[in-house]
């Protein structure tokens, strides 16, 4: 149990109303996004490597082995944070709960993957701002197609963890599947015909 509390991720996410003022741009660290949702049914393990279409991707400990085996309806994106590739795993249990897996990718990997593509993706600028209480918001202006839309999420260490609310959040979509980054990208290769 304690390997999976390890890799536990508890979030709560919000829709904003980005039309005015953008308070959350206020002394915030900047992150440029751009993620790629890979297809889960090309992923398979050999010799303890986790390989994508036939790419050696990144060695599995036993650890992230066994969560990758004992769980499924894995969502896979391979990002670039910035300049740095990183190939993360989540496997939904909850509404506000999933379990995380990361690895960071080299480069020449990373656009290896991308050369079979392509993939649904989204691109969007994050910013992490930090509440009054201390706990860092992330907050997402997307780009693209999804200029527009903004959300915030902010991880939690329990579902019941007491949170102070900055005034310019929105509705909560918390465990709503079609505002997930992954159904966002899907949503928009189905508009412009991609696979």
């Amino acid at each position: 149990m304690n390997s999976v509390k390890n890799h536990l991720e508890i979030e709560r996410r919000f829709l904003i109303d980005a039309r005015g003022d953008k308070p959350w741009r206020n002394d915030a660290e900047i992150v440029t996004i751009q993620q790629y949702y890979l297809h889960t049914d090309e992923f398979e393990i050999v010799d303890g490597t986790l390989c994508y279409g036939g790419l050696s991707l990144t060695s599995l400990s036993g650890n992230k082995r066994s969560l990758w085996m004992e769980h499924d309806l894995w969502a896979v994106r391979l990002r670039m944070l910035n300049s740095q590739w990183v190939l993360s795993a989540k496997s939904r249990q909850k509404e506000d709960t999933a379990i995380e897996l990361e690895w960071d990718v080299e480069s020449s990997i990373a656009t290896s993957v991308l050369e079979l593509g392509p993939f649904p993706s989204v691109q969007k600028t994050r910013y992490c701002w930090v509440g009054a209480d201390g706990k860092t918001w992330e907050v997402d202006e997307f780009e693209g197609p999804l200029a527009g839309v903004v959300l915030a999420e902010i991880e939690l260490d329990s579902t019941d963890e007491v949170v102070v609310y900055p005034e310019w959040l929105g509705h909560e979509i918390t465990g709503l599947k079609s505002w997930s980054n992954s159904a966002l990208a899907s949503t928009l290769t189905q508009l412009d015909g991609s696979p």
